[in-house]
């Protein structure tokens, strides 16, 4: 309570001596966004105040959460290239770093003092002060890897993911065309690019092979973990 009383205070501070108009509105949405603990979008957050009974358009939202941005009360982030920009509580002094499963959007926060200091000690190596960073680390979480079929399309596979050629389904020509692309079973292929839509990229030995969806989905991998 007593931080949430804090933040709320210079919030209004901050937004008083700028002008900002709707301000007691605006404190509202600021205190159901610390109160919700969690990475959140502004629909989310618009949701939120709709239950709560507070019918804030999204634009309102939209907008005061980048004046929080801005006078330093949040921080936003896409943590995917196509994602929706999430937005986080601005903890003063504590830093922190995130690992995202890419097929749930699951987020988890993670401090790891050896890493602080390896990053210290590399920028140092190399002439540079750390002003600021951020570590992302993305993969699949233990729920989802459990609920994943042991044999998956290339077409289900996420970008960064290595796995083995196991099978091609279809006729001789889609396997003839296959290994005239340089695929053949029992290779070891990195997914490059795979945005869910037209062509993905994979990486066979040091040859990038293009695919369209319809050809991903007829060759199958096994992850490897």
């Amino acid at each position: 309570m007593e931080y949430l009383n804090r933040e709320k205070e210079q919030f209004k501070n901050f937004f008083e001596a700028e002008g900002v108009n709707d301000i007691n509105a605006r404190v509202k949405v600021l205190e159901l966004f610390l109160q919700s603990k969690q990475h959140i979008t502004s629909d989310e957050l618009t949701e939120i105040a709709v239950k709560n009974g507070d019918f804030f358009s999204k634009s309102f939202v939209e907008d005061t959460l980048n004046l929080m941005c801005k006078f330093g009360f949040a921080s936003k982030n896409r943590f995917d290239n196509n994602g929706d920009i999430k937005y986080e509580h601005k903890h003063l002094g504590r830093h922190h770093d995130h690992i995202i499963c890419v097929k749930c959007q699951k987020i988890v926060e993670f401090n790891n003092e050896d890493i602080e200091y390896l990053q210290m000690k590399v920028a140092a190596a190399n002439d540079f002060y750390i002003l600021q960073h951020k570590m992302e680390i993305y993969g699949i979480c233990s729920a989802c890897l459990k609920k994943r079929p042991k044999i998956i399309s290339l077409a289900m596979a996420k970008a960064g993911e290595r796995l083995i050629v196991k099978d091609v389904i279809g006729g001789i020509k889609v396997k003839m065309r296959i290994l005239t692309m340089g695929l053949k079973m029992g290779d070891e292929i990195e997914i490059i690019t795979n945005y869910g839509r037209g062509e993905l990229v994979i990486a066979a030995g040091h040859n990038r092979l293009m695919l369209g969806q319809g050809m991903a989905d007829k060759i199958f991998a096994e992850p490897i973990t």
